[in-house]
């Protein structure tokens, strides 16, 4: 997002996080009632563009949404809606692309608030190597002709009892309503969700043999050391390294394996 809608997100997250450091508000419900109403938008194109239009004033725009809202979801959600839609925004895309965001945000904190937020990031790291291994759950979960209803049955036997309930949610809504990302990508946007929620950074880290909770910690450790913050790590093992770790993190690539150290002897010989 460019201009008025990046600070208009800003805004909006400022207000969530303030929502839901509220006890009394339900987090799950509120990401359940914010996926409904990016639901409505994505629809109702007319209403989207009535809701960013800049001809109208804020106020009236806020109190045409909670005419629409009220009686249909919470009272959180129609103010937090509210404020949104007195903002000003680039494109009107945008405040339903931010409404999407905040709802996954809600759920994430729903799972901050039950002490498991390590494990939904875990578990969306997780389906993410199992997508990339296995191309026909990944072409049954995207075809055009496959219902969602069908979609959602298999999600549910892939992770129902076997992952916590907030990440089930998260990528049942995602596989539902794609709004035109690659199931990679979207997976890819949560994780990074997951992890600012936190203000943290995310580490792939691939090794040989699987680590320690000695040597996670360390390695945890020392990354925090370099980058001035906390780092979670993402474990992935690939025996082709030989040796060593591997560490990205965004476009960067700390690289101490075997493997590349043989690389560049044999590359250094060759030259």
């Amino acid at each position: 997002m460019n201009g008025a809608s990046r600070e208009a997100l800003a805004s909006a997250r400022e207000q969530l996080d303030a929502l839901t450091d509220d006890a009394s508000v339900d987090a799950a419900k509120l990401a359940e009632e914010l996926a409904a109403v990016t639901a409505l938008l994505d629809r109702e194109v007319s209403l989207r563009r009535v809701l960013t239009d800049p001809a109208q004033g804020g106020e009236a725009r806020a109190e045409l949404a909670r005419r629409l809202l009220g009686g249909q979801v919470g009272g959180p959600t129609v103010d937090l809606v509210c404020g949104m839609v007195r903002s000003r925004w680039s494109r009107s895309r945008d405040l339903t692309d931010a409404i999407e965001e905040l709802g996954y945000s809600a759920d994430l904190a729903a799972a901050q608030r039950s002490g498991a937020l390590d494990d939904v990031e875990d578990e969306l790291f997780r389906f993410g190597r199992i997508l990339a291994s296995a191309p026909e759950l990944r072409s049954a979960l995207t075809s055009s002709t496959a219902t969602t209803a069908a979609k959602t049955e298999l999600l549910h036997s892939l992770l129902g009892n076997r992952a916590n309930p907030v990440t089930e949610r998260l990528v049942v809504r995602l596989v539902g309503a794609p709004r035109g990302r690659s199931l990679e990508a979207g997976i890819d946007a949560l994780s990074k969700l997951a992890a600012h929620r936190r203000d943290r950074m995310v580490a792939v880290v691939t090794s040989a043999a699987p680590l320690s909770e000695g040597q996670r910690q360390r390695l945890g450790a020392a990354l925090a050391r370099v980058y001035g913050r906390q780092i979670h790590l993402n474990l992935d093992v690939d025996p082709e390294v030989l040796g060593g770790v591997q560490v990205r993190i965004g476009d960067e690539v700390i690289n101490g394996t075997i493997a590349e150290r043989l690389d560049e002897a044999n590359r250094r010989m060759a030259g």
